[in-house]
């Protein structure tokens, strides 16, 4: 039997992996299982099971279940890792939404950011694990056209101009990115053939534009990112 940890990754689209996040976990002697959403079973896994479960990215909206009945059984999975206390959790974009559904929190249309804008932190961010993301260190990338209400009991870190909810924690062990630390600029040419449609249809952005970005701010944000999934991870006791 392995004596790895296991990190449990819902993926919607197979570009947006766990990025730089992998090779952090890899470091700290995690094996990463990728669980395709839409076409492998969440009814009958165990929730609780993982040592950490890692909700990613994706273009679908959490309110949308009737076009995409997987939405429901992620959901639904989510709830049962978070009834199980203590359970360390991630979510990024689409990931974070379906953590904030389950939290009780209404998600919705909200202003599309597609592009590097900086992160603004509160006062609970400038103190957390996410220090190394603050505007004055490096750049986020923003691809999102929904948006969520801040779950009770949860604690903001940090927002955006357009965006006031862009990251938070929950009971500690919970930590949701409406944004993308975890993107590798090397990665980027995926993103940018998977998304075209997107990319086109929004105003202000550029698959050129994206390109050089990324190439530019994607070294640092990647550091920094290492940083805060280490020390996050460390936080949890992982």
């Amino acid at each position: 039997m392995s004596s790895k940890r296991i990190a449990l990754a819902l993926r919607h689209v197979h570009f947006e992996d766990c990025g730089t996040l992998t090779e952090v976990l890899h470091e700290r002697g995690f094996e990463i299982q990728y669980i395709e959403a839409g076409r492998q079973n969440l009814r009958d896994l165990d929730a609780t099971a993982p040592d950490l479960v890692i909700g990613l990215g994706g273009p679908v909206s959490v309110y949308e279940p009737q076009r995409y009945p997987w939405i429901t059984d992620e959901l639904r999975f989510l709830e049962r890792r978070l009834a199980a206390r203590r359970r360390p959790t991630l979510g990024i974009c689409l990931g974070a939404q379906m953590l904030a559904r389950v939290l009780g929190a209404r998600v919705f249309p909200g202003p599309e950011e597609l592009g590097w804008i900086p992160l603004h932190l509160t006062r609970e961010g400038a103190m957390s694990v996410i220090a190394p993301l603050a505007a004055e260190r490096t750049s986020m990338l923003h691809w999102h056209g929904d948006t969520f209400d801040l779950p009770a009991k949860a604690v903001l870190l940090a927002s955006t101009e357009q965006v006031a909810h862009q990251v938070f924690s929950w009971e500690r062990f919970v930590l949701a990115f409406q944004c993308h630390p975890e993107v590798r600029h090397e990665d980027i040419e995926s993103w940018l053939i998977g998304h075209a449609a997107e990319i086109a249809a929004t105003d202000g952005a550029s698959v050129e534009q994206l390109r050089k970005d990324s190439h530019y701010y994607g070294p640092t944000l990647a550091a920094c990112a290492k940083l805060v999934f280490t020390e996050w991870l460390e936080s949890v006791g992982l």
